[in-house]
């Protein structure tokens, strides 16, 4: 089914969102200061191509305690200069996507997913896009440890 639901995606706008996250993975690599954002589109690119089956978690869910105040300062201030420079565009080319699909009712679950991606365009660094099963094994690992 994730499949069928990917290559939905793709047909109804997919390609187009992925385009866009690619081009603001160029433009943060040619833009010397924005260098460490390329990390941040090229994850969520891959989100934007194919969301079924995959989801973006924080680091600090991946990791837990292993992140500095340091860290998590710096990861602020990226999300900040992403947010003026790319977020809120990317954000609104995935609200309009989402619009579009959620018009036919075939495109409702695509629709819903460039909703979610909407949400994470706004402020991804510091997010990794991984498989749903490794995902929902982190978050057991992270109840585990706070019950312990």
């Amino acid at each position: 089914m994730r499949t069928v639901l990917n290559i939905l995606n793709f047909v109804l706008g997919g390609f187009a969102t992925t385009l866009s996250w690619l081009l603001a993975t160029l433009v943060s690599v040619v833009l010397v200061v924005t260098l460490p954002l390329t990390r941040s589109c090229w994850e969520i690119a891959k989100l934007s191509l194919v969301p079924y089956g995959n989801e973006a978690v924080h680091v600090d869910e991946l990791h837990p305690g292993n992140r500095s105040a340091l860290l998590n300062t710096g990861g602020t201030l990226l999300n900040i200069i992403w947010l003026v420079l790319f977020g809120w565009w990317l954000c609104l080319m995935h609200i309009f996507a989402g619009i579009a699909q959620c018009i036919s009712i075939i495109g409702i679950p695509v629709g819903i997913a460039n909703f979610k991606i909407a949400a994470i365009a706004l402020w991804p660094v510091g997010r990794r896009v991984v498989s749903v099963e490794v995902a929902r094994a982190a978050r057991e690992a992270n109840a585990r440890a706070r019950f312990n």
